[in-house]
């Protein structure tokens, strides 16, 4: 329990760790979009959907350029979690992300839950192999499309060589995880500063993510005089790069950077700072 928890010591560049994850994906046109923002006449899905395709597509091209030059010139790396499909749907995006040095997470192969997968042991093996083919590095952490898992996602996960996930969105903290395979590290996703939740679900105003980012911060600089804390930043470039909220993302990441007590770090730069003081217990009867 937090409670229970040993002070653990802080990274030297600061107490309060900043993850800024954006999530890349593939909506395919011939299939149903994972969301929708305008619905159908008499609520009947159709196939193709012409303006949620293009609401999403519009982000790839549009919004995800905006987002990228914004944190490359204040000298932010980012983590993309990527679908592995981007790849051949979207490659100069795909390129794009590479050359701007960000991290690379799994999120399968294109925005499509495990549940509905065949062969979900299939989907993640395939989605690393073609990240690391790509890249050169094979991802070391997973989120789920829309963080659904089965009960076997776990152990499918630390099978295909992931050591942290971010799908179990309980703790300020990363925490470990017991499978049949071994430990598994929950590294801190965020729902609340999320703007698929704050602008797709709950439909707030554009301003709604920069105060509740500004309000979390506040707490986290006092909290974090005696604990550090993780605070991940969930994005969307059809979402967040839209041109009417991409000023609260600038204003987002100008607010941090102000804060002495932030560091920007990636997924696995948060699961080695914790692994390093809290190591996993080794799996019983090994």
């Amino acid at each position: 329990m937090p409670l229970d928890r040993p002070a653990l010591c802080a990274p030297a560049s600061g107490s309060i760790m900043v993850h800024v994850v954006v999530n890349v994906e593939h909506w395919c046109f011939d299939q149903a979009m994972p969301r929708t923002l305008l619905t159908p006449p008499h609520g009947r899905q159709s196939v193709p959907d012409i303006p949620n395709f293009s609401w999403v597509e519009y982000g790839m091209r549009c919004g995800l350029p905006r987002m990228i030059e914004a944190l490359q010139s204040r000298g932010i790396r980012a983590s993309t979690s990527f679908n592995a499909s981007v790849i051949d749907a979207y490659p100069r995006a795909a390129e794009a992300l590479l050359n701007a040095g960000w991290e690379f997470i799994g999120h399968g192969i294109h925005q499509r839950g495990v549940q509905d997968e065949q062969n979900e042991a299939g989907i993640i093996q395939g989605a690393l192999d073609k990240i690391e083919a790509f890249t050169g590095t094979r991802p070391r952490g997973w989120l789920s499309p829309g963080l659904r898992e089965t009960e076997e996602t776990p152990e499918l996960l630390k099978q295909a060589g992931i050591d942290h996930v971010f799908d179990w969105v309980l703790d300020d903290l990363p925490a470990w995880m017991s499978t049949r395979q071994g430990p598994l590290l929950s590294v801190p996703y965020n729902l609340e500063l999320n703007d698929s939740v704050i602008y797709a679900v709950e439909k707030h105003s554009s301003p709604e993510f920069f105060e509740r980012l500004a309000t979390t911060l506040a707490l986290f600089e006092h909290e974090s005089l005696t604990q550090p804390r993780v605070l991940a930043l969930g994005l969307h470039p059809h979402l967040m790069g839209v041109p009417h909220r991409f000023a609260y993302f600038e204003r987002m990441l100008d607010l941090l950077q102000r804060s002495p007590q932030v560091c920007f770090m990636t997924g696995t730069q948060i699961a080695d700072w914790y692994t390093a003081q809290v190591p996993a217990e080794p799996l019983q009867g090994k």
